[in-house]
């Protein structure tokens, strides 16, 4: 169901000797069957049990939207998996037509020259409306030399949800936290003690490095220097971000973490200590709404640090579409990509899952209009998502946020000093950085 894990898998070379030369080439046999007097699609996704379900009722609606093409889905356990598979179908040329993907794996294959560039198609459609995407979503698939390897399926963004009766019992209003040094006083004023026990924690932060570098991004803080050859991630904007979050865990015992487990157990134990009254909020996925009971919680905005704006990173899931297919279907991948972010099924995909829309035109849609009135909580990511952040591509194959990882353990568990932390991070991730 989330998306906020997006670990960098290395592309085995191995897999198919010649890769670049031989991928590419056309294997009508393969990529196309006929389906009736269609030409087949075959459409890999993967994702939680109500994004896949969603999905495949889009996948049947496309179908019956037109006889020329029919779509295949094919639901992958997860993003990971489905790049491993991908790997060893292009190396026995039995390729799908259309993956969807991490932005980190798509640039992986579109670096290696496995991917279609999109333009050829979108050039040619003057109905496509490419201005109508969200800017943060869309342009996460471009290669430097303009290339379009990926167009946005849907995208993900960390949002915040407050327990309403908790906040109604402090006297605190949502509206008025600018940042999160508002949320910290407002978690101290919802935060209850027996001795020198925490009962009631005013706030959760979702464990890993995610929320910790959303809000580094929101203090003017970078992965990378501007000519990408320098890591940051010892920088003051990191080190008084990642300090406040140690504080307020381990000396203040206004936040607390859940972590460990097995897959997603410590998210789901996050959700229920908002959900069961035991926390005034947590930061969670905008993917979480489908799960959410939203007359025990609410939705806002991340805040900035101290003075700064907010900005998030927004993530983009995207369908790309792989070499070696007939050009029937290719272009009946693009059709697919087409239909799947038109407004009108963008409404159902976030109405249904709670995942951000990538069309600004959603909101002109009158069923999501009418849904937003009385659902309020779907707009927050939607417009959180329009002045968020795109976090860089790891040209190390995934050591830097490797790296970051470990640091971030280090402050939210173990409650070393973030600098400590930083500093160790900072020298193995710029290692990495001059080893390319």
């Amino acid at each position: 169901m989330k998306t906020m894990k997006a670990a960098a898998a290395v592309l085995v070379l191995g897999l198919c000797t010649g890769l670049l030369g031989g991928c590419q080439k056309t294997a009508q046999a393969d990529s196309k069957e006929d389906a009736g007097d269609r030409v087949q699609v075959k459409v890999w996704y993967s994702g939680g049990k109500t994004a896949t379900k969603v999905l495949d009722e889009i996948i049947q609606q496309f179908n019956s939207s037109q006889d020329i093409y029919e779509a295949k889905g094919v639901v992958q356990a997860d993003y990971d998996e489905t790049y491993e598979k991908l790997q060893a179908a292009i190396a026995g040329k039995k390729q799908p037509d259309v993956v969807l993907l991490d932005a980190d794996k798509a640039v992986n294959l579109a670096e290696k020259g496995l991917l279609e560039d999109l333009n050829t198609f979108v050039e040619k459609d003057a109905s496509m409306n490419t201005e109508d995407f969200i800017p943060v979503f869309y342009n996460q698939g471009f290669t430097e030399d303009g290339e379009l390897f990926a167009i946005p399926a849907y995208g993900t963004t960390q949002v915040m949800y407050y327990n309403i009766e908790a906040f109604e019992k402090a006297g605190i209003q949502a509206d008025n936290i600018k940042t999160w040094q508002d949320l910290a006083q407002a978690a101290e004023s919802m935060t209850v003690r027996e001795g020198e026990e925490t009962t009631f924690y005013g706030w959760e932060p979702m464990y890993n490095e995610d929320n910790l570098m959303d809000a580094v991004f929101s203090n003017g803080g970078s992965v990378f220097s501007e000519d990408g050859k320098s890591v940051l991630i010892n920088s003051r904007e990191w080190v008084e971000v990642w300090e406040a979050f140690r504080q307020w865990i381990h000396e203040d015992k206004t936040m607390r973490i859940h972590y460990g487990g097995q897959g997603w157990q410590y998210w789901y134990d996050t959700m229920d200590d908002v959900l069961q009254n035991r926390a005034g909020g947590y930061t969670g996925s905008s993917g979480d709404q489908a799960d959410l009971d939203f007359s025990v919680v609410a939705a806002m905005p991340q805040p900035g640090f101290h003075d700064n704006p907010p900005a998030p990173v927004a993530r983009a899931l995207q369908f790309t579409m792989v070499k070696g297919g007939s050009d029937e279907a290719k272009q009946g991948a693009y059709e697919f990509m087409k239909y799947f972010t038109e407004a009108e099924q963008q409404a159902k995909w976030s109405m249904e899952t709670g995942y951000v829309a990538v069309r600004q035109s959603v909101k002109e849609n009158e069923k999501f209009q009418a849904f937003s009135e009385e659902n309020p909580q779907i707009l927050v990511p939607l417009e959180q998502s329009m002045h968020a952040s795109i976090l860089p591509i790891d040209p190390t194959g995934g050591k830097v946020y490797d790296a970051l990882k470990i640091a971030a353990d280090k402050v939210e568990i173990e409650n070393i000093p973030a600098q400590e932390a930083l500093d160790e991070a900072q020298k193995t991730a710029q290692e990495a950085l001059d080893a390319l």
